[in-house]
C-alpha cells in the first residue's frame, strides 16, 4: 500500500495526503491575508507551490506530513493539518491551518483528533506539540479543547527564527487517559 492511499475519516471530514488536485486551493488559501497572519504572511504564488512541494515531497520521502482536510459532504478542500516536524522544529507537531470560509465550523479541533490519534498509534510519538503565536486566540482555543497546555516558550528555525512561539502540547499519556474517559 502507498501512503498515498493513507485515509483518516471523520465525521465530517477526511484527511489525506496531498493531490495534484489540492494545488488551487492551496494557493488561494496561502493568498489569504486572515489565514496567513500567523503562518509568516501571504505567500506569492511561486512560495506557495514550493511550500505545497515541500509538504506533498515529505509524505514521500518520510512518510508524514500535513494531511489535507477533505469535507465529506460537498467534497471541498478545506486546509491543511496533521503531524509535522521539519528539521530543528522543536518537537513532534500537530498542526492546523483551515481556510477562512471554514473557520468556526469545529473542523480543526476534528480533524486535529484524528490526526493526534494517528501519529500517537502509527508514529510512536510519545509527545504532540502545537507551536502557536502568542497572539493567536483560536489556535489556543483548539489546543485547549484538544487538552493541550501551555508547556513552554519558544523559537522557531529560520527562517521563523527570532519570534517567540508558544508550545502547547500534551504526552501520549495524557492523551490516552483523556481519551479513554
Amino acid at each position: 500500500m502507498s501512503i498515498f492511499d493513507l485515509r483518516l475519516e471523520t465525521e465530517r471530514l477526511i484527511l489525506r495526503p496531498p493531490q495534484a488536485a489540492d494545488l488551487q486551493p492551496y494557493l488561494d488559501f496561502s493568498a489569504d491575508e486572515a489565514v496567513m497572519s500567523h503562518l509568516g504572511g501571504v505567500q506569492p504564488r511561486s512560495v506557495a507551490w514550493r511550500s505545497f512541494c515541500a509538504l506533498s515531497g515529505a509524505w514521500h520521502l518520510f512518510g508524514v506530513s500535513m494531511f489535507r482536510v477533505i469535507e465529506k459532504s460537498t467534497g471541498q478542500w478545506v486546509g491543511r493539518l496533521g503531524p509535522w516536524q521539519p528539521l530543528d522544529w522543536p518537537g513532534t507537531e500537530v498542526g492546523w491551518s483551515i481556510r477562512r470560509q471554514s473557520w468556526g465550523l469545529g473542523y480543526a479541533p476534528e480533524a486535529a483528533t484524528a490526526a493526534i490519534d494517528w501519529a500517537f498509534a502509527s508514529l510512536g510519538w510519545e509527545e504532540v506539540i502545537h507551536t502557536i503565536a502568542p497572539d493567536n486566540v483560536n489556535s489556543k482555543t483548539v489546543a485547549a479543547k484538544l487538552g493541550s497546555t501551555l508547556l513552554r516558550i519558544d523559537e522557531l528555525p529560520p527562517p521563523h527564527a527570532g519570534k517567540p512561539v508558544e508550545v502547547w502540547g500534551q504526552s501520549r499519556a495524557a492523551w490516552q487517559a483523556r481519551r479513554s474517559r
